[in-house]
């Protein structure tokens, strides 16, 4: 699957349906993530951004219409809406709550792939998803903030931990070698004017880091060295 891979959330209360639709759609390219509930839905969307919401009606608790209309009110997310109930009426009940499509039950699934396609194609690329925070444990990374957090308590990071976690946050999962380290250090100038980066200064900024962010910095669970190539940062 390509890193690039639209971001698909399922909601449907029917965990048969929730999981014939999370296999048809990852074979068709998408990053998928199912939520049972509109409660779980919101969880899921208050860590991570997604390209599109695929969003069942008819569930227990709050229901889809009630969802898309909170939703609208502080997202622009496309929602997509399914629902058993197809008349006219309902569809533009589901329209006029914010929704972007509407597919009554039952649906072929290409058809469903193909109306995503199409929404997708209307949506401007700057409104491509990524995760808000890296989760570390017990800690919380707020990326655009470049913050650490651990519960309401921020971490202080100084300006060379504060730049190696924004460099690894950029490549969340990916190994970065000490050289490329020690070039986007270079570039950024809080970093380079606290203290030189040289091979060991990397390495040396590495062991503070762990102190702050693992839970036995001896044996690093999130910021791992991977031998002969570098170092990775490896998230919840």
């Amino acid at each position: 699957m390509s890193a690039n891979a639209p971001h698909l959330l399922i909601v449907d209360d029917d965990e048969r349906i929730r999981g014939l639709l999370h296999k048809f759609l990852a074979r068709n390219g998408f990053l998928v993530t199912a939520a049972r509930d509109a409660a779980h839905a919101r969880k899921l969307l208050a860590g991570l951004e997604f390209n599109l919401i695929v969003l069942d009606v008819m569930m227990p608790g709050e229901d889809g219409l009630s969802l898309t209309r909170d939703l609208r009110a502080k997202m622009s997310t496309p929602i997509l809406l399914l629902t058993a109930r197809g008349e006219t009426r309902d569809r533009i009940e589901g329209l006029e709550a914010g929704a972007d499509d509407y597919l009554p039950k039952p649906f072929e699934p290409k058809e469903l792939l193909l109306r995503i396609n199409a929404i997708l194609r209307r949506v401007p690329e700057t409104t491509a998803s990524g995760p808000k925070f890296l989760g570390l444990g017990p800690l919380r990374y707020e990326i655009e903030r470049g913050e650490l957090w651990q519960g309401d308590a921020a971490v202080r990071l100084t300006a060379t931990e504060a730049a190696l976690m924004r460099i690894f946050a950029a490549h969340s999962g990916e190994v970065i070698s000490r050289a490329d380290l020690i070039d986007e250090l270079g570039r950024d100038r809080s970093a380079s004017s606290e203290e030189g980066a040289g091979d060991r200064a990397v390495d040396v900024q590495i062991t503070r880091l762990r102190r702050k962010i693992e839970p036995d910095p001896r044996e690093p669970r999130y910021l791992q060295t991977v031998r002969g190539a570098g170092y990775m940062l490896a998230p919840d």
